[in-house]
């Protein structure tokens, strides 16, 4: 395959024809492969201003030092030579198609008893292979069904004519236990083998319709020949296969031979989540969804038709209809439609619902990486030691010093981990005394942490200012950890930020996002805080009114506590539901003392 080379100055040389372009750096490198209709027009529009505008298109373009081309007859082949370019070559600014791992497949060796089994290798000269499979388990289970089905053997011996004439191998336990019919031996006739390989590629082809219209015609023979052995076998595989088919989606018998593919994009448009779906006699064959990296502005129709084509390759696909969510514009033998209403209808909404999930999946765990350009903010303007991946808040709520508690809230990779959230009941101060009482949860805090082994937070946040910040570093200087974990304290008013041992605060730009986190730190932990105290306040207030209650118990009271939580709610409810969880007389009690307002 001869390319023809031009210098990038003279892009408007090339022919006005269908083709290929490679785009090549100072060191005869290919960065880029593209095709086009016209090849003089698409090449040329990478030197326009419009698309020098942009940052991406810029750097590739400033890149180039060649371009060469090659003529092609269609517009398909043109497809095809620039995915096997792009495969072979994997330039850099080229689409990233992120699933590149290695899919199993199903082999059927071309031995005289051809074999069947599992391979990550493919090697077309071996045998016929069907998949690959993006499920290990599902292909797993086909290659059960087949070996339910029919009697294929697993040994790898050389089934010649020679060698089964002179007895050379030996029957083994799988002829034993009756998953093999000794063609080692010459026990079954090399005809009724292929009939099974026969029937097992049509398992694997997804005509699982054909096979069971034949193991039902060959019942009903053996019934009538009143064979009812065999007749029963042709059952139990007919049984088999159809719990097998059950576990598939079983669409529309009438729909075959037929791809389904979806797209959705992200909210910037750099990325493509694109779902394929393989139809055969109504069930679904072949399934996978892929992310799809845009490294220059490429149009979304132009990736997903390139996709469509790359997935199509990898299956083996030849199907002539393709079904989509978005036009594309079809090639060679190709019918492409979106389809409005119907089961065609239904498969695709079927096929973009999973590219939305996988969408979902994917943008979560992106959002659980650490968000390193906030963090580096924060590192560099408290000037801390490592980055704050692991940030943990303190602060305290009370009312007059009546049931003082408090609350830790825990910050990973920038965003809020609420599972590691903790709440504190003040044990051992009285009265309103706030720098006791921080000085208390935190030392109950990072003592637990010590004790346990477990790792301490990159930076701690006290919410207060120099008062409740001194009373945290006594805490961590009795636990001789202080100075081993930064701790800084913000005060409301000014949002100054206060360091230990330092009497002067730092002001962070009200517009700065470290200052946000900090902030945003601060406030929830007031208001896990503040919550858990009305949850406390709440109950002690039903508590001191159920106590006043003569002939109301210590577990009446628990009971009542448990189920209704604040006396609001116990006055809200029913005298019958009061009755049902403590008795008639207990609740007359109550409703008795509601009336009086003594509750």
């Amino acid at each position: 395959m001869q390319f023809q080379r031009y210098s990038r100055e003279d892009y408007l040389r090339l022919p006005e024809k269908p083709g290929i372009y490679k785009f090549l750096d100072s060191e005869e490198t290919i960065i880029y492969v593209g095709k086009a209709k016209i090849l003089k027009k698409r090449v040329a529009s990478y030197f326009t201003k419009a698309n020098l505008d942009n940052r991406k298109t810029y750097r590739l373009v400033s890149e180039i030092r060649s371009i060469e081309f090659i003529i092609v007859s269609s517009e398909f082949d043109a497809l095809l030579l620039e995915n096997n370019l792009i495969k072979e070559h994997q330039p850099r600014y080229n689409i990233l198609l992120k699933d590149d791992k290695s899919f199993p497949s199903i082999c059927i060796t071309n031995e005289r008893f051809p074999r069947i089994y599992s391979t990550r290798r493919i090697d077309h000269t071996k045998g016929e292979y069907f998949g690959p499979y993006t499920s290990v388990k599902a292909m797993n289970g086909v290659l059960d069904l087949i070996r339910k089905l029919h009697k294929i053997r697993t040994c790898k011996y050389n089934l010649s004519e020679e060698n089964v004439k002179k007895k050379k191998y030996k029957v083994c336990l799988e002829y034993h236990i009756g998953n093999c019919l000794g063609p080692c031996e010459g026990l079954q006739s090399e005809e009724d083998y292929l009939k099974d390989i026969d029937e097992a590629k049509k398992i694997l082809k997804g005509k699982l319709s054909i096979v069971g219209k034949s193991y039902k015609e060959k019942m009903q023979n053996a019934a009538s020949d009143l064979k009812f052995e065999l007749a029963q076998t042709y059952k139990d595989k007919l049984e088999r296969l159809e719990q097998f088919q059950s576990r598939s989606l079983i669409v529309n018998q009438k729909i075959t031979s037929t791809d389904v593919f979806s797209m959705t994009t992200t909210e910037n448009e750099k990325s493509l989540f694109i779902n394929y779906m393989r139809i055969e006699n109504g069930a679904i064959v072949n399934s996978e969804t892929i992310e799809v990296k845009k490294k220059i502005e490429e149009e979304n129709e132009e990736v997903f038709r390139f996709s469509i084509f790359d997935l199509r390759k990898k299956y083996n696909s030849t199907n002539p209809t393709i079904l989509t969510n978005t036009p594309v514009e079809p090639w060679e033998d190709v019918e492409i439609t979106v389809p409005k209403i119907g089961d065609k209808k239904h498969l695709v909404d079927l096929s973009f619902k999973n590219a939305l999930f996988y969408k979902k999946e994917r943008l979560s765990k992106k959002s659980t990486q650490p968000n390193e350009g906030l963090l580096q903010t924060l590192q560099q303007d408290l000037k801390l030691p490592d980055l704050p991946i692991h940030i943990e808040c303190f602060d305290n709520s009370n009312i007059q010093g009546t049931n003082p508690v408090a609350s830790m809230v825990c910050f990973k990779n920038g965003k809020p981990s609420k599972s590691n959230y903790r709440k504190f009941k003040i044990k051992t101060v009285v009265g309103p005394d706030d720098f006791a009482s921080m000085k208390e949860i935190v030392g109950r805090r990072y003592s637990h942490l010590k004790r346990e082994g477990m790792p301490f937070p990159n930076l701690i946040v006290i919410d207060g200012g120099k008062g409740q910040l001194n009373a945290a570093c006594e805490a961590l200087k009795e636990l001789d950890i202080y100075g081993q974990i930064p701790v800084i304290g913000i005060a409301k008013k000014l949002e100054e930020i206060y360091f230990p041992e330092d009497n002067i605060p730092i002001y962070i730009s009200k517009k700065s996002t470290s200052l946000k986190l900090i902030q945003q730190l601060r406030d929830e932990a007031h208001r896990f805080a503040i919550t858990f105290h009305r949850q406390k306040r709440s109950k002690a207030s039903i508590q001191s009114g159920l106590d006043a209650i003569k002939g109301i118990g210590k577990n009446t009271r628990e009971k009542l506590m448990k189920e209704f939580g604040s006396v609001n709610r116990l006055k809200q409810s029913s005298e019958k539901d009061l009755s049902d969880l403590i008795g008639p007389s207990k609740s007359k009690m109550i409703f008795e003392a509601i009336k009086k307002g003594d509750l």
